[in-house]
């Protein structure tokens, strides 16, 4: 039977009827969730006076029944001119005063606009809205010239959930990590990196899928019949179409095409703006992000202080706080925070990625034509950074800060030794790997990423627990399994960790500066593996590991905590905890992870909000657990033992030693840039290079670790002769 596309209805029914009568809650009306989203009472409303009415048609003004008009005491009819009004309309105080953001200025009122069932705030600017439906309107507020801003009865505002009456088969999933759709995860207003791969990862977990998807259809009222809001003092300007949509305050949208389905946050601390051409359909944009220039996003998060710039897509994705996509491709990914990509000619599909990752022009992270299905996946840690025109191919994993070389990968790669460079030297037809590189070769980037990191991060709003710093369980536990593997092919001897790492220079250089071996589980082909420099490596992995530690160990001591209980580990059977989880920024244990399965399946976590309690709960116990790890890393990695306070004095010189290396490596890796003849060619002589990239001596970050190293050496010097020389 063929059904109208266009239905003719009286006209006194625009503005009633907003919900099905068989979707209203037994006993209330309509009207009841406007209601209760409105802060004004209902004595703040009073019905208009004749001359008011009079003012109001004589200025142009039309209404289905005048008397369905409410207004607030302070109203200037004057104000409201060549509109139509339908259904129950309130407005609040409107007084002849005028609104200015930025270079915009705009008198207080209603002008040629078509206004049904909404409330509006006091003094507020709407002018050249063709249709304003089923909202409610802050204070302050200026739309002007804007084709549509409607709200349906069964709006969800971008939440992955479906209202009373409808099908299972029109709620909206968010398909992660995986084309396919097999680790599709339900969106949800508050929803958090950790939260995304806590449901995308473990889908082998089917009461745990189920409880989760329980949990965020109860986090939300599956009722019908809520409007769209428009926060205090937010500008919407030049724009075409807002439907079932939800905005916070001070938000600036300005020239979008098409917003529909969404939640977006913004406040007066953190507000959130919208640029022309933008198109978002079905998402939750977080505090403080930014949006311009032609963009697109279906299905989507972005986490707080985020951004989206310059024709970026971003579809199917979750992009983690504190992150900037620009340009290009984004699909079926879960980004953790930190994340940078920039360029047009990029593309990132079918991965997770674990945050202070970068993502260079020319990168395809997307070929999936190794294999028959579009199933294929991409794991990074933290601090991945495939270099220019990097083609990587499906299923690949990568261990902490691997640095790829520009090449076209031929197959896939497992690599598992951390901040190392892979290289694909087609010449010799071998992949090449360095391990450790970042730490032996260009320590400004590794260190000036993490403070960078840090800098950034300008979140008001944390829901999400993040670690930064560069050195952290996960990295370390990483670093371990790489002395494994190297050990195993150097022939060297796990108890004699201790000796190398405090072995004289001299004796360091008695190995090959490269090794050639078989090993499939590196890389999906027939070819050999390279390692380049792989001694140096290995004692560059031993001086992370014991800088991490001692670390942790002088935080501790500095603190005023006793020394005993240090002694007493050193003498007690207990063991590292070693298997460490990345949940979306944060760090968690295995153990942690399985309580947390057992409480969601056992119904002792209820909400979201119940799980991100905690997670916060975790992190707060965090500093005390990276101790402990450090001094497990200390006894039973590097086989050091800790029985007294020359002991200890041993170790905090060690440290001292290395930072102090660090330091020193940090203004080398810099000063290569300003040494290398190439870098100088574009300039006439060494003035012009200074004015255009100072002086090194000058360089803010240098200094600052130099003043840190100072700082260092002060305080453990004070902390010895306090502490164990007494």
């Amino acid at each position: 039977m063929k059904k109208d596309r266009v239905l003719i209805l009286e006209s006194k029914s625009m503005g009633e009827n907003f919900i099905p009568k068989k979707y209203i809650i037994q006993g209330k009306d309509e009207y009841y969730f406007r209601n209760i989203q409105n802060p004004k009472s209902s004595d703040s409303w009073r019905n208009l006076q004749a001359h008011e009415v009079e003012s109001l048609v004589k200025n142009g003004n039309t209404a289905e029944d005048w008397d369905l008009l409410y207004v607030s005491e302070a109203f200037e009819p004057s104000l409201i001119k060549n509109c139509e009004f339908f259904g129950i309309v309130r407005i609040g105080n409107l007084q002849n005063v005028t609104l200015k953001h930025h270079d915009l200025a705009v008198p207080a009122g209603i002008t040629n606009s078509r206004i049904i069932a909404c409330d509006i705030g006091d003094n507020v600017a709407i002018h050249n809205v063709n249709y304003l439906a089923y909202f409610i309107i802050g204070n302050s507020c200026i739309l002007i010239n804007i084709d549509e801003m409607n709200t349906t009865n069964r709006a969800k505002f971008g939440n992955g959930i479906i209202k009373d009456g409808e099908k299972e088969a029109v709620r909206i999933w968010m398909d992660i990590m995986n084309e396919t759709g097999s680790r599709g995860v339900l969106p949800f207003d508050g929803m958090i990196t950790a939260d995304a791969y806590l449901w995308g990862k473990y889908r082998q977990d089917a009461r745990l899928m189920a409880r989760l998807k329980e949990i965020t259809q109860g986090q939300f009222d599956s009722t019908r019949g809520y409007y769209g809001t428009v926060g205090e003092q937010t500008v919407i300007k030049n724009s075409r179409v807002l439907k079932d949509v939800k905005i916070g305050s001070m938000c600036y949208i300005k020239g979008a095409n098409k917003l529909k389905n969404l939640t977006i946050h913004s406040s007066m601390e953190e507000p959130t703006q919208i640029g022309e051409g933008v198109e978002l359909v079905n998402g939750i944009i977080g505090y403080r992000c930014r949006i311009f220039y032609g963009c697109k996003a279906v299905r989507f998060i972005m986490g707080n202080n985020s951004n989206l710039k310059y024709g970026g897509r971003l579809i199917n994705s979750f992009l983690g706080a504190n992150s900037t996509i620009s340009c290009c491709e984004v699909l079926n990914n879960l980004i953790f925070p930190s994340h940078e990509q920039h360029h047009n000619n990029s593309f990132l599909i079918a991965a997770v990625i674990k945050g202070q990752s970068n993502i260079a022009a020319g990168a395809t992270i997307g070929s999936n034509h190794n294999s028959r299905a579009n199933d294929n996946e991409i794991e990074a840690g933290r601090g991945f950074w495939p270099g220019l025109c990097t083609s990587i191919k499906h299923t690949s994993k990568f261990a902490s800060f691997t640095l790829i070389a520009k090449g076209a990968y031929p197959a896939e790669m497992n690599i598992v030794l951390p901040f190392a460079l892979v290289n694909n030297n087609t010449s010799l037809n071998t992949l090449e790997i360095m391990p450790a590189y970042w730490w032996m070769y260009n320590m400004y980037a590794l260190t000036r990423n993490e403070w960078k990191y840090h800098k950034r991060d300008n979140r008001i709003t944390k829901t999400q627990n993040i670690e930064y710093d560069t050195l952290a369980p996960d990295t370390v536990e990483e670093i371990i399994n790489g002395l494994e593997f190297l050990e195993d092919h150097l022939g060297l001897n796990a108890n004699n960790r201790h000796g190398v790492l405090f072995a004289k220079e001299k004796q360091k250089n008695n190995y090959p500066a490269l090794l050639t071996i078989s090993n499939p589980l590196i890389e999906n082909s027939r070819r050999k593996i390279t390692l380049l420099k792989p001694f140096q490596g290995y004692t560059a992995y031993l001086e992370m590991l014991l800088f991490y530690s001692v670390k942790h160990l002088f935080d501790h001591l500095k603190q005023d905590n006793p020394v005993e209980p240090v002694f007493e580990f050193f003498n007690d059977d207990n063991e590292r905890i070693s298997d460490w989880v990345n949940l979306g920024g944060q760090l968690i244990t295995r153990i942690q992870l399985n309580e947390l399965f057992s409480d969601i399946k056992d119904n002792k976590l209820n909400s979201w909000n119940d799980i991100h309690s905690k997670y916060d709960t975790w992190f707060a116990l965090y500093p005390e657990q990276k101790f402990q790890h450090g001094l497990g890393v200390l006894k039973d990695v590097l086989k050091i033992k800790i029985q007294s306070n020359k002991d200890l004095e041993m170790l905090l010189n060690k440290y001292l030693k290395i930072h102090g290396s660090v330091t020193a490596k940090v203004f080398e890796s810099r000063k290569k840039d300003y040494d290398n003849p190439f870098k100088k060619l574009s300039f006439e002589n060494p003035e012009e290079m200074q004015a255009v990239l100072g002086k090194i001596e000058d360089n803010s970050f240098i200094a600052s670790k130099r003043a840190e190293n100072e700082m260092l050496s002060k305080e453990i010097e004070m902390l010895i002769k306090k502490r164990f020389r007494v």
